[in-house]
């Protein structure tokens, strides 16, 4: 009922160890664990080798902003981009490419797609990690993502029921708590969930968000009247129940490692995930057993949960990774670009200003980098931004500015770029949560001749910069996102996406 992760590129003796003793049911794999498709495949061969059941090798490969595989690989486009692009093939498409290349790496577990309906551009953990803001929308292209995955045979998981959409804390950091009406929820939040249940989805994630409404005492992670109750018995899902990672704040700040487990497994969790820290991982397992023994913890859930677990590796076995030829398929490069344009959207244009012609005007580029969050350690720097543009438009000038630590020298230098460039383009990275990267953007506008704001993550930022020509939102920062932004602005097709989720243009 442990699915753990570890450090570094090889597994560490002691997880070969456990998977052997049975004593975790499988791992859950990060960016840390990944160098090169051949080392993947040898780690997780690795893994299934040492495993005395039939393991889970899970891994977030949702796209867009949470992808654990990207150089060496085939990167997709996130949620938002699917949904401004609208198109259930393209959703169902992109989905069976990334599960191919996860099925021929031996991995059967993906924890997507993100059903989490967009309800409040403050939320600082969803972000265009979601499809959009309409219960319809999100569940017509959640269900085709977990067509598309299955397909390829790789286990989809619905994540975060009942709902993280509506949180403006971020679980990583404490635990959100969800005030009102358990209405609100049937009426939005539970509709998708309803939806891939239906489609045959074969895992669903708990979330570490409290609603007061339906248990004031435990978050949804410990509160059998949510896992118990409204997900096994009202919605009737009869597949696997996971955790989010148990390691987040959200838990160990309000319970330790080895209560927070038992407590999952008494409210029906069916397999939780301790994806970093020994200790915690071996204070579950010890927790766990110490309950199974003392009776508090009946051997009619555990062997419903390993009966869950057994009938999820039937029917998604994980595979030897014989063969990479699946990786970065030419077909696969082209459904992920096709939908990168699609999920492209030109928000507002003056007249003339586009396409942009770097062989007779003078432009600059001033990007503010990746802004790394909690949690964000696992993450690899998606942006190659820079990079495609001395490829593909050398003499366009470009500069990064990290809004956390901005160099005085690198301010002054891109003051200078807006001034003397014909045209600016300032690209933002969810400028309307970071105050310091919302106002220097602004200057940078502001002291521009001709303007384009290019929001590479929240299209909120529209609503918070003024004064701009043009607005082009590509509604996540992945390769083909960023290459569909350089695209769009040499007018090399143009954008027809349209935000799935309500933005203000400020004037």
């Amino acid at each position: 009922m442990l699915l753990v992760g570890f450090e570094g590129l090889r597994a560490p003796d002691y997880i070969l160890e456990w998977l052997a003793e049975g004593r975790i049911g499988g791992i859950i794999l990060f960016a840390r664990n990944v160098d090169t498709p051949a080392q993947l495949a040898e780690l997780v061969r690795s893994l299934q080798t040492a495993a005395k059941h039939p393991p889970l090798i899970s891994i977030d490969q949702e796209g867009g902003i949470v992808a654990r595989l990207r150089e060496g690989f085939s990167e997709s486009p996130g949620a938002m981009a699917l949904g401004a692009a609208n198109s259930e093939a393209l959703a169902e498409q992109v989905a069976a490419a990334l599960g191919a290349e996860l099925h021929a790496l031996g991995i059967n577990f993906n924890l997507a797609p993100v059903v989490d309906i967009g309800h409040d551009s403050s939320n600082p953990v969803i972000s265009t990690r979601t499809l959009g803001a309409e219960a319809a929308r999100v569940s017509r292209l959640a269900v085709a993502q977990v067509r598309g995955f299955q397909s390829a045979g790789v286990g989809a998981c619905a994540k975060h029921f009942p709902g993280h959409g509506n949180t403006p804390t971020d679980s990583h950091v404490s635990l959100p708590v969800v005030s009102g009406s358990l209405d609100f929820l049937w009426e939005t939040d539970l509709i998708p969930f309803r939806a891939v249940v239906e489609a045959g989805i074969a895992s669903v994630m708990i979330s570490h968000v409290k609603f007061e409404a339906l248990d004031p005492d435990y978050p949804s992670t410990m509160s059998p009247v949510i896992i118990t109750g409204l997900l096994r018995d009202e919605i009737g899902f009869e597949g696997l129940i996971v955790t989010d990672c148990m390691e987040m704040q959200a838990i160990t700040q309000n319970y330790g490692a080895g209560e927070s487990a038992v407590l999952a497994a008494l409210a029906g969790v069916d397999a939780m995930f301790f994806s970093h820290t020994r200790e915690y991982q071996e204070a579950a397992f010890n927790a766990l057993l110490q309950a199974a023994e003392s009776g508090r913890l009946s051997m009619m859930q555990i062997d419903a949960a390993n009966a869950r677990l057994d009938a999820f590796t039937r029917q998604f076995p994980a595979v030897d990774p014989a063969g990479l030829s699946a990786i970065r398929q030419p077909d696969h490069l082209r459904v992920c670009r096709t939908a990168a344009e699609a999920g492209t959207v030109l928000y507002a244009a003056a007249e003339g200003l586009l396409p942009l012609h770097p062989e007779n005007q003078s432009i600059a580029v001033i990007e503010f980098a990746l802004q790394l969050g909690p949690g964000a350690a696992d993450h690899r720097d998606p942006s190659g931004l820079a990079a495609l543009l001395r490829e593909q438009a050398p003499s366009i000038l470009h500069i990064a500015l990290t809004p956390s630590d901005p160099r005085p020298s690198a301010i002054e230098q891109a003051r200078q770029m807006a001034r003397d460039a014909g045209v600016t383009i300032v690209a933002t990275r969810s400028a309307h949560l970071i105050p310091r990267q919302r106002e220097l953007a602004q200057e940078l506008l502001d002291l521009a001749a001709t303007s384009v704001l290019l929001c590479l993550r929240n299209p909120y930022d529209v609503e918070v910069l003024t004064g701009v020509d043009a607005i082009l939102c590509t509604c996540g920062d992945g390769t083909p996102s960023l290459q569909a932004a350089i695209d769009a602005l040499l007018g090399r097709f143009t954008p027809t996406g349209r935000l799935p989720v309500p933005v203000r243009h400020a004037v």
